[in-house]
């Protein structure tokens, strides 16, 4: 494993004080998997607080606050990172924090090493020996792509669950049944999960994965799915199979999210954009589980859900608030779910104005993230694909693009300064003819500054204010 060498240097000194330090957790992990480590923390054995403390004292300053869990940590070089102690840990009350921590510098490798969530997070790395310290075989299981619990004390924290979820869908595992069995053992304690741990790890999974629907298998295996009622309403939703070949709407919607991550412009893609449009896709059919019906349509019955696009929106925001998920978020997902069939609907093309009109409803979200949801909702239906669909979204990205809409939505161009340039008291009647304004703008009246002011020119002639009275609009005098 290559080290920056501000930390080989640290790891020395320490060696020389008498320890054994270790890297360990996802740092190994990562480097077995052929990624590049980001975060490097190290397991120090044989040493007490005080000695760590001594050994990495001329390297500068060591933040104390983590004295009672055994952790020291220093800045090398810029970066901070996490020496800590082997310890015990026993749980005393329920949730995630109800645990006492004992560190001991005395315990060995595969005692600390057991008190790690999964096997592919128990391993640990000797920088002088160059050798894996593997004492649960999470080594085979990470070749295997097998997720499985370190001991039977995974129980005593039931965000664990959780970390399996997304854990899952990053690295492409598969949980191991008996693992799931514990999982399923101790469902009745997600309500002792704080919801902003709870949304750490959704973030995590929104952001991070490579195969997403690895974690949505996590959640169902456990039952814990049922945690999440407008996610789990979706298993045994019918679809109709000439349209859905791939089955369900839960099946339909994993199928949409693997398709996402797999779109060309992803890998580039920063987590505030991704996090949207994970959820935007994860989201796009919950408006499906109150409209699935059985109606005739062309000749027979078949499974249709009419409307499912804005029922899907409160649905959005219960499930968003449910997960812990920023406020913000909501403004930017909802938008995606009610207008992810815009590419339907019985359009034959996409004029400028509709294009404007629908960047304007989006917004905070862009048409390139409508884009990106369309793609993946198409994508969801192995193996159907529909030539007319993929030339509708074509036509839509086109438009954006050519309109330089793909990114932002319009902008009002007139603004109460062209009001009160031609001559206008600022009032209450400024704000019907700024909405009119706008309105105009995106039925392509104008496109810039100029034409603005000349489309007021002209409404002001033809319909000049009233009479100036307290408050009114009028003309400056």
């Amino acid at each position: 494993m290559i080290l920056p060498e501000p930390l080989q240097a640290a790891l020395r000194a320490v060696r020389a004080g008498g320890g054994r330090p270790r890297l360990v957790g996802g740092c190994v992990r990562d480097w077995l998997l052929g990624l590049e480590p980001k975060d490097f923390d190290i397991e120090v054995f044989g040493l007490d607080f005080e000695a760590l403390g001594r050994a990495l004292a001329p390297f500068g300053p060591t933040d104390l606050v983590g004295r009672s869990f055994g952790v020291l940590k220093v800045r090398l070089a810029g970066t901070e990172y996490d020496f800590s102690l082997p310890r015990r840990e026993s749980k005393t009350a329920a949730g995630h924090r109800g645990f006492a921590v004992a560190p001991d510098p005395a315990l060995d490798e595969a005692a600390a090493a057991a008190r790690r969530d999964f096997t592919i997070n128990a391993l640990a790395y000797d920088p002088f020996a160059a050798r894996v310290v593997d004492p649960h075989g999470g080594e085979r299981d990470l070749r295997n792509k097998l997720l499985r619990h370190t001991s039977a004390a995974f129980v005593e924290d039931p965000l664990r669950v959780l970390r399996g979820f997304q854990l899952a869908a990053r690295f492409d595992l598969t949980l191991a049944p008996e693992t799931a069995a514990l999982c399923r053992s101790i469902a009745g304690t997600f309500h002792e999960l704080p919801v902003e741990r709870i949304w750490g790890e959704w973030d995590k999974w929104a952001t991070k994965a490579t195969v997403p629907s690895r974690g949505l298998a996590v959640l169902e295996a456990t039952g814990w799915l049922a945690h999440f009622p407008e996610l789990a309403a979706l298993r045994g939703l019918p679809q109709e199979s000439e349209w859905h070949p791939e089955g369900d709407v839960l099946t339909h919607t994993a199928h949409c999210l693997d398709a996402l991550v797999r779109q060309e412009i992803w890998p580039a893609t920063g987590s505030p954009t991704r996090r949207v449009r994970m959820l935007g896709v994860l989201a796009h059919d919950f408006g499906k589980a109150t409209t699935t019906q059985q109606a005739e349509r062309r000749g027979r019955l078949r499974w249709l859900s009419p409307g499912h696009e804005p029922a899907g929106g409160p649905l959005t925001e219960s499930f968003l608030h449910r997960i812990g998920a920023p406020h913000d978020l909501a403004g930017q997902v909802v938008p995606l779910v009610v207008h992810h069939l815009a590419h339907q609907h019985g359009r034959t093309e996409f004029t400028d104005t509709s294009v404007r009109r629908l960047a304007r409803k989006l917004a905070p979200a862009t048409l390139e993230d409508l884009v990106a949801v369309m793609l993946a909702d198409h994508h969801g239906r192995p193996p159907l694909l529909a030539a007319e669909t993929a030339a509708r979204i074509a036509q839509l990205q086109q438009a954006a693009q050519r309109l330089v809409l793909q990114r932002a939505a319009p902008k009002p161009i007139l603004l109460g300064r062209h009001l009160i340039g031609a001559g206008l008291k600022p009032g209450p009647a400024f704000q019907p003819i700024l909405h009119a304004a706008f309105e105009a703008q995106l039925d392509g009246a104008f496109a810039d500054e100029a034409g603005a002011v000349a489309w007021l020119q002209r409404r002001l002639s033809a319909d000049p204010p009233a009479a100036a009275g307290p408050g009114d609009l009028s003309r400056n005098t």
